[in-house]
């Protein structure tokens, strides 16, 4: 992933485009995807209505096709019919011998016959009625309705039968960009030219290694003698590592411009090491062990469990999609517009924030969107409340770590999928409350460090109350066509917006509002020309600290969509490569070096909490949770641990891990959306005062998340286990 301000190039606009466009049809595509069964489910209720006859009992699905004349003569002779089948069961020749008589041929009584071809002759026109009355409703409107419905139906299961087929040309178009403009997230983005070459060449082997892969495994299918089920899915993933590794070889032969000079002290080629993507960390390294344990298909086998749970990554990428198109709009300026009137103190600025936060982050699908999509203008504007730089950052890496429990959470939707001991209803419901939990617990670890004098304060209701009220104005439009979307689909599409529909819906929704935001962001600075005035418009952040943003409408959605190409193709590949990292943790059965069974509930938790903060800070979260289901899940559940309790902590324990070295995923991207520029300046700031004001941005995320990870933890089991407690268990649910 990439931010301008850090000083990492872009590729060409051609290139960016050849790319980027065929990504916007794959994830139209998925959309059309997720829509699709619900908008045949209203095209078949419609046709019902338009077409359907109960008065003649004539329902649409029984003219969806022309029908098929019945094969029954309507205009049967019954004394005829009744001749002709006495003739065919009369005896041949008479039984040989009493053995025989039992089994030969008998005669059937002449009125039991008769009945039973009057009433043939009965259903037969029955039969015949229908025919005609359905052939009589066969009109030209039906004919083209009709044709659009199944024609619809036609499409959706051609891309539904071929959705491995759309997810691996995603990842290869997404991936081949990220890998042209070193958008792949590492530790350190690559600034100088030694950095660049090396991430090059560390992609270039990965790829090439993952791409040898993928052919001894085809080679093992061919060998084998059995009939390889999907031959395409083999191909596309042979295209996939092969066009990585030509981009990468491409960057070799033609490495982009640095952004900064390649000497100075303390920049030599083992500090360019923080620079190669965790994407191929962990494709090399995953590879190096399959192969020396003489199992060279191994990183191909793991990494085709992707396909396995499809729906998530699809999923994610629709959801990155509705991210980047809100970060286009000025929603999240308007919301600052809104709280500005407060001049509130940069603790009570982030509590509120943590709690608008939250749930922008569960709609993102992981917290890491959020961060991505709106870190640069939370940082700001704590930062123009009075906060130091590391605080800020601080702030904004927690932003994208609270909500992840929220309904409708991608994660919390991927741990109810894979595991049948817990429901999303009861993750939600414990979310809501550790949500509570570990933003109140930010708050008051930020009023216990904040500087002497500079505890939460805020201006008089009377003065800051008017002014929040003039400012919401601007947001009650956005409101008004959130409400329309939403009914829209709760009653056209007979659709629930929740997290089963979120992927689906979000896209068109931020679609929408954006169109609606520049309308108005356009309309705005019209009468601000106007007028002769160049005051700012509501909802917008001061200059000093703006995002910007391009006016047009479409202008704006081309910005999300290549955005959105970067940020897929680099997460879906971390996707992947979490894959190998769980199958070289499971094929060197690590695990199983721990006791399965623990001295007590107590000691079972505690090993797991560490185990799956460590899990936290090296692996993406989707990929982690995949590896839990299958390994740590039964350990703790067979140990007495809660499924309901465990997976909560799971949640918390990984988002930890996102705020902790030596990855910290959040840490890394809002280091990436502020810009190395900003990094630089607050390193500065910083420098000569106490350890903790200097490493803020890291020691208070731990610290909080550390805190609300214990009582997530053993909480739960203090209540279950100490009888002094357990009253409380009256009051849940």
């Amino acid at each position: 992933m990439s931010d301008s301000r850090g000083g990492r190039p872009t590729n060409s606009h051609w290139a960016d485009w050849l790319l980027t466009l065929p990504t916007v049809m794959l994830l139209v595509s998925i959309l059309i995807l997720s829509t699709g069964e619900m908008v045949h489910g209203q095209l078949l209720k419609l046709g019902e209505v338009l077409f359907g006859d109960p008065a003649h009992q004539i329902q649409y699905f029984m003219l969806r096709a022309d029908p098929v004349a019945p094969a029954c003569d309507p205009k049967l002779d019954i004394d005829a019919e009744l001749a002709r089948r006495q003739a065919a069961s009369a005896p041949r020749q008479a039984p040989k011998d009493d053995i025989d008589a039992m089994f030969g041929d008998t005669r059937q009584d002449p009125a039991t016959m008769r009945a039973s071809i009057a009433e043939d002759a009965k259903v037969c026109s029955v039969k015949y009625i229908f025919y005609e009355g359905i052939k009589s409703h066969i009109t030209p409107s039906l004919v083209m309705y009709r044709t659009l419905e199944t024609s619809f139906l036609g499409l959706f299961m051609l891309g539904s039968h071929n959705r491995v087929v759309i997810l691996l040309l995603l990842l290869t178009f997404t991936s081949v960009h990220a890998t042209l403009g070193h958008h792949h997230i590492c530790i350190r983005p690559p600034r100088r030219a030694k950095e660049h070459l090396i991430q090059s060449w560390s992609m270039l082997v990965a790829c090439c290694m993952m791409l040898y892969s993928v052919v001894r495994f085809y080679q093992f299918s061919i060998d084998s003698g059995l009939p390889i089920e999907a031959p395409q899915v083999n191909a596309m993933w042979m295209v996939l590592f092969g066009a990585m590794a030509l981009a990468s070889a491409y960057r070799i032969w033609r490495p982009l411009a640095p952004a900064v000079p390649d000497h100075g002290p303390g920049h030599g080629w083992l500090r360019s090491l923080d620079c190669v993507s965790l994407v191929a960390a962990m494709f090399i390294i995953g590879s190096l062990y399959f192969f020396m344990q003489g199992h060279p298909a191994g990183p191909a086998i793991y990494a085709n469990k992707l396909v396995d749970f499809m729906g998530l990554p699809l999923a994610l990428a629709l959801h990155i999609w509705a991210g980047m198109l809100f970060k286009q709009s000025r929603l999240v300026d308007l919301f600052m517009s809104v709280i500005r009137p407060w001049k509130l103190s940069p603790q009570a600025l982030t509590y509120i924030i943590l709690l608008a936060a939250g749930l922008p982050t569960a709609y993102a699908g992981v917290s890491s969107v959020f961060v991505i999509a709106a870190g640069a203008i939370i940082y700001h504007e704590v930062r123009a409340s009075g906060a130091t730089s590391q605080y800020a950052l601080a702030a904004t890496a927690m932003s994208g770590s609270l909500g992840a429990v929220l309904r409708p959470s991608l994660l919390v939707v991927g741990i109810a999928a894979l595991n049948r001991q817990v429901t999303t209803t009861q993750l939600f419901y414990w979310g809501g409350l550790v949500f509570a939990l570990t933003s109140t617990m930010f708050f008051i670890a930020s009023q216990l460090a904040a500087p002497k004098g500079r505890m939460s304060t805020m201006v008089s209701p009377r003065v800051a109350v008017p002014a929040m009220l003039h400012e919401m104005k601007a947001i009650l439009p956005y409101a008004v066509l959130v409400v329309v979307i939403l009914t829209f689909y709760q009653w056209a599409l007979d659709t629930k917006f929740d997290e089963h529909s979120a992927a689906s819906i979000l896209p068109i929704l931020m679609l929408l509002v954006l169109v609606l935001d520049k309308a108005l962001a356009s309309r705005s600075q019209q009468r601000s020309k106007a007028t002769g005035l160049l005051v700012a418009t509501a909802g917008e952040v001061p200059a000093a600290h703006a995002e910007k943003r391009p006016a047009g409408t479409i202008a704006a959605i081309k910005v999300a969509s290549s955005e959105t190409v970067e940020h897929v193709g680099s997460y879906i590949c971390l996707m992947v490569a979490t894959q190998l990292v769980g199958g070289m943790v499971e094929r060197s059965e690590v695990m199983n070096a721990f006791p399965q069974h623990f001295a007590n509930v107590w000691v079972a938790m505690a090993f797991l909490v560490v185990v799956k903060v460590l899990l936290g800070m090296v692996m993406e979260p989707l990929g982690a949770i995949i590896l839990v289901s299958s390994t740590l899940a039964p350990l703790a559940y067979q140990n007495g641990i809660h499924p309901v309790n465990f997976w909560m902590m799971v949640l918390v324990a990984f988002e930890l891990g996102y705020l902790t070295p030596p990855v910290a995923l959040n840490q890394l991207l809002t280091r990436q959306v502020v810009g190395e520029a900003e990094m630089e300046r607050s390193d500065r700031e910083v420098a000569g005062l106490s350890f903790y004001r200097r490493h803020e941005r890291w020691i208070l995320p731990f610290a909080v998340m550390s805190v609300s990870l214990v009582i997530v933890a053993f909480g739960p089991l203090v209540v279950l286990h100490v009888e002094l407690f357990q009253p409380l268990l009256h009051w849940w649910p």
